[in-house]
C-alpha cells in the first residue's frame, strides 16, 4: 500500500476547539510530532509516513496553527502546554513519545519537566526558548505590534518567511509557499502569531520570564532525549543545543552542517534514520 494513503486527517473538539490531526501506523505508543508556532502538520509530511512503518505516529496543529482553531487568547507556553495536555486525554493517550520542532519542542519539553509520567521519549529540534537569542526580525515584529499587523502576507513576504528557515532555498518545496499564502491569511492567524510573539518575546529576544524557568529546570528531565539542531539555523542559535545538551543528563546531540530550522526538510534521510534509531531502543 501507497505510504500516503495509511494517514488519516481527522478533526476532534479539545474542550472547544477545533483541532485538525494526522494518525497513521500500527498500535503501540504514539509518537506526537509537533510543530513550530505559525507552522501545520504539512511539516511532518514524509516524516509522519517514514515514522508510520514501525510505530504509530500522530501530527497536529497546535491550537493557532494551520487549518486548528485560533481563539482569541494569550498564546503563552502554558496555555499551549494545556491544550496539548488536553489533546493527549481527548484522543485517551496517557504516554508518549514527543518529536517536537521550535515552539513545539519547548511544549514538549515543558511536558516533560511538569508531567514526567507522560513523555516517554524526548525528541527537540531546534527548540525554542533555551536562551534570549532570536532571529531579529522576530523581535522586531514582537517589540512593535501595530507594524505586524500591518506588514501585508502575500507571496513575497511568506517566501522570506519560510526560507528563514531553511539554510538552503532550494531545499524548500514550491507548493508550501502557495500553502503558507492560505494557512498565513486564515481567520485569526495574524492575530494569533501577534499574540505569539508580544507574550514571548520582546525586542531583546525572548523573554527572561519565559526561557529561565525552562533552563533552569532541564536538569529534572527523566525522558531519554534526542536533541537536534541546524548549524546555520537562524532562528535558534545552535549555540542553545549545548545548553539542552549540558544540562539534561540522558540526551544525545545531533548538529547537521548545511542544515537551518527544519533539519526534517532539509536532511529527511538522516533526520529518520536519527530517530527510528532513537525510538528503536
Amino acid at each position: 500500500m501507497n505510504q500516503t494513503q495509511l494517514i488519516q486527517e481527522r478533526y476532534i473538539k479539545v474542550d472547544s476547539i477545533d483541532t485538525r490531526y494526522w494518525s497513521a501506523g500500527r498500535q503501540g505508543t504514539a509518537t506526537i510530532l509537533l510543530d513550530g508556532a505559525g507552522g501545520s502538520i504539512e511539516v511532518w509530511t514524509d516524516r509522519i509516513q517514514a515514522l508510520a512503518r514501525h510505530h504509530r505516529a500522530i501530527a497536529f496543529d497546535m491550537v493557532g496553527n494551520g487549518l486548528s482553531d485560533k481563539p482569541a487568547v494569550t498564546y503563552s507556553l502554558d496555555y499551549q502546554l494545556q491544550f496539548l495536555r488536553t489533546f493527549l486525554d481527548t484522543l485517551g493517550i496517557e504516554r508518549a513519545n514527543f518529536i517536537g520542532n521550535s515552539m513545539g519542542a519547548t511544549i514538549a519539553l515543558k511536558l516533560a519537566i511538569e508531567s514526567p509520567e507522560r513523555v516517554k521519549k524526548l525528541g527537540l529540534v531546534s527548540c525554542f526558548g533555551l536562551g534570549r537569542e532570536i532571529n531579529i526580525y522576530d523581535r522586531l515584529l514582537a517589540a512593535f505590534p501595530v507594524i505586524a499587523n500591518l506588514i501585508p502576507l502575500n507571496r513575497s513576504v511568506i517566501k522570506m518567511v519560510l526560507n528563514s528557515c531553511v539554510c538552503d532555498p532550494k531545499s524548500m518545496p514550491e507548493e508550501w509557499v502557495e500553502l503558507g499564502i492560505q494557512r498565513f491569511n486564515l481567520p485569526g492567524q495574524k492575530e494569533a502569531l501577534i499574540s505569539l510573539l508580544t507574550t514571548n518575546l520582546d525586542f531583546w529576544g525572548v523573554r527572561r520570564e519565559v526561557f529561565s524557568s525552562i533552563v533552569r529546570q532541564l536538569d529534572r528531565i527523566e525522558a531519554p532525549t534526542l536533541i537536534i539542531w541546524g548549524k546555520q539555523d537562524r532562528i535558534t542559535p545552535v549555540s542553545h543545543a549545548y545548553v539542552a545538551s549540558q544540562k539534561i543528563r540522558n540526551s544525545s546531540l545531533y548538529v547537521f552542517d548545511r542544515c537551518g530550522h527544519w533539519a526534517q526538510v532539509e536532511h529527511p534521510e538522516k533526520f529518520d534514520r536519527l530517530v527510528s534509531n532513537f525510538l528503536a531502543y
